[in-house]
């Protein structure tokens, strides 16, 4: 019997808009597509994650990449999905069969999304350009330059081109020069320093603001302060007073009364909205995204394992997680602006010490990344389904907050 669980990776606009996610079955020690009938894998997919999970949640409700081979298009798993929900990714396909034409064809019919993924430029594919949405192009085994007649011949098509394995910032750039229109890959994660960048006053008081929130115990004039040289922190903080009432009319007459009335754990979830929507109005929300539900992932694990000696300093740790990136600094020169806990420092600068290592575990279980997850999971003694069910309730908590 395979213990199964979903990882996903991010699809993005040239804008660095999240546009969707790919879903990937994950099961064995390498954590790569599983050496089992693919067939079967894509089956478990759909059964385990989507009938008993929800995939709509995993992907913040937005599109849905899922791999499906030329069986399990024949006995039409596609159509147990909303069509507006998912893309069709074939995989499996050395070249296109006249049965295969004849299957996309049917689904285009019916109004599903088509990718076509690991295309080698041949023209024998042509053939299947009526019926496709995407076609995905793996930037390490194909020249960008080679997709040139590429491009003319899919263009009454409207079929958008996707890049895979994009690792950085300038290489997105260069591609996008090429005529691509999505990119998949780590580019995002990546920080491009500046040698001499300093901290933004307000991108430093917003750092500030969320350290002193996790502080212990919580200083309420302090939080009450910072939010006070901020006109948007503050109106956004009376907003969540205000949506929080039960009923009852209060008349808030201080800042401190407010975050006060809000209590700890709100007060939390509010900083941690309105901070790091501040941090990333330049960037790609998925980092956002990604950082919150590493956060709310990393909390659940430490809560139920034997990382609850550390389950304190989870949530901020998660949160900072992507810091380096969203700022374009070394962590070590962020992590001077914020009095934090040493296992802390040492789990974002190093990945060191039991944080680290949950840090490492549930970041690379949230993107698909990493060789040795099931060795860890196993190390740790952990539930994979147990871990599933938090990534996916971690990941509607994400929905939820609508950033």
């Amino acid at each position: 019997m395979y213990s199964t669980y979903i990882a996903r990776q991010a699809i993005l606009d040239r804008k660095s808009n999240t546009i969707g996610y790919e879903l990937l079955f994950r099961d064995c020690p390498e954590n790569k597509f599983p050496e089992i009938d693919p067939d079967v894998a894509s089956s478990k997919l759909i059964i385990q994650n989507h009938l008993q999970g929800d995939i709509n949640a995993i992907s913040l409700g937005k599109l849905a990449f899922i791999n499906f081979t030329e069986k399990c298009l024949i006995n039409k798993y596609p159509l147990m999905f909303d069509k507006q929900s998912i893309v069709i990714e074939l995989v499996g396909h050395s070249s296109p069969t006249e049965r295969l034409v004849k299957i996309l064809k049917y689904y285009h019919s019916k109004g599903y999304r088509i990718a076509l993924t690991e295309y080698d430029v041949n023209d024998k594919w042509d053939e299947l350009f009526p019926y496709l949405s995407i076609i995905k192009v793996d930037v390490e085994k194909i020249n960008p330059k080679r997709l040139q007649p590429v491009l003319e011949r899919i263009k009454p098509f409207n079929i958008k081109l996707a890049a895979e394995k994009v690792e950085t910032n300038y290489q997105l750039q260069s591609l996008a020069e090429v005529g691509f229109n999505f990119y998949q890959g780590y580019f995002y994660h990546e920080p491009e320093i500046i040698e001499g960048q300093t901290l933004a006053p307000m991108k430093a008081q917003m750092l500030h603001l969320i350290s002193e929130t996790f502080n212990t115990p919580l200083d309420f004039d302090k939080v009450a302060e910072i939010i006070g040289h901020d006109v948007n922190l503050t109106v956004g903080l009376l907003k969540m007073v205000n949506n929080v009432g039960t009923g009852t009319r209060v008349e808030i007459t201080s800042l401190k009364q407010a975050t006060a009335y809000l209590g700890e754990e709100k007060l939390k979830q509010f900083v941690t909205i309105l901070a790091l929507s501040k941090l990333t109005s330049d960037k790609s929300n998925e980092l956002t995204h990604q950082s919150l539900i590493t956060a709310k992932l990393m909390t659940a694990i430490a809560l139920n394992s034997c990382f609850n000696e550390i389950a304190e300093f989870a949530f901020i740790t998660g949160l900072l997680s992507g810091i380096e990136a969203i700022l374009q600094m070394p962590m070590d020169e962020i992590i001077k602006t914020m009095p934090l806990a040493s296992p802390i420092v040492k789990a974002l600068v190093n990945q060191e010490g039991p944080l680290g290592q949950l840090l490492k575990l549930t970041t690379d279980y949230i993107t698909g990344n990493g060789d040795n997850i099931n060795t860890m999971i196993e190390t740790y003694d952990l539930d994979k389904h147990f871990l599933h069910k938090e990534f996916v309730e971690a990941s509607r908590w994400c929905k939820e907050l609508d950033i």
